[in-house]
């Protein structure tokens, strides 16, 4: 099964890192944060994924041209050239790194990727969304329900930190919760062929018209994720990641 990563937007929210490499290769822990979505589905043991590229698409194929090398020992002949690799990090991921156009919007991405996902169920996300979403009960939850699509809601997280009191006593202090109002699209989809029939073309928006239509449609249901969630849309939502990465505290990473 295919997982459709959406990584072409320009990030202009992100400028002070985006200016020179695209937001998905914009790094949390020493490792772009694609690496880190891809290592989510990796977990669940969905190693296939199809990459929609657009803003400087060519960093992110020059960066898994090299990984292997990078993340390797070398003996390197200087008088002939030749090049031995000894101890790779390995990973069982297989990239289809697909140009989908700068200016294409999301619904355009996913429909220009049609041809690479085949004809059967897929995954799809964004490449700037960590959560710890249980990708194995979201695929059952989806072929369940036997509709084309199905999204994950998730709460999102608050900008300040959420205290209780009894008159002056503060009995409960959480620092930045995930907010308990309201849902919103957290990515994590999975969907059918037949969704490509609800996507016009490039400017499509994937979050307008198509699940707009689904829904009338009464084709698109909702797997609500109650765990964390935390896109990278800002320098602050990175700071946050980063923090989490360093302290040991990263939610999205699942033990071995």
């Amino acid at each position: 099964m295919k997982t459709v990563i959406l990584a072409g937007g320009l990030g202009t929210r992100l400028s002070e890192e985006t200016v020179l490499r695209p937001k998905p290769m914009v790094e949390i822990g020493g490792m772009p944060i694609l690496c880190h979505v891809l290592s989510i589905y990796s977990h669940f043991g969905f190693n296939e994924f199809a990459v929609a590229l657009g803003y400087k698409g060519q960093c992110i194929k020059e960066f898994f041209l090299n990984y292997y090398t990078v993340n390797s020992d070398l003996t390197v002949d200087l008088a002939t050239g030749a090049t031995t690799v000894h101890r790779g990090q390995a990973r069982p991921w297989r990239l289809d790194l697909v140009d989908t156009g700068v200016g294409t919007m999301t619904g355009g991405r996913i429909r220009r990727l049609a041809p690479w996902v085949g004809a059967g169920t897929f995954m799809a996300t964004y490449g700037d969304g960590l959560a710890d979403v249980d990708l194995a009960a979201l695929l059952a939850f989806h072929r369940a329900h036997g509709r084309l699509a199905t999204v994950t809601l998730v709460r999102p997280p608050s900008r300040f930190g959420s205290v209780r009191t009894d008159g002056d006593q503060v009995t409960d202090f959480l620092e930045k919760p995930q907010t308990g109002e309201g849902w919103i699209n957290g990515g994590f989809f999975v969907l059918e062929p037949g969704v490509f029939d609800y996507i016009a073309g490039d400017e499509t928006v994937w979050e307008r018209e198509p699940l707009e239509r689904l829904a009338r449609d009464g084709q698109l249901m909702a797997f609500r994720h109650n765990g964390f969630f935390q896109p990278m849309d800002t320098l602050r939502e990175k700071q946050v990641l980063e923090e989490l990465w360093q302290t040991g505290r990263a939610p999205w990473t699942f033990p071995s």
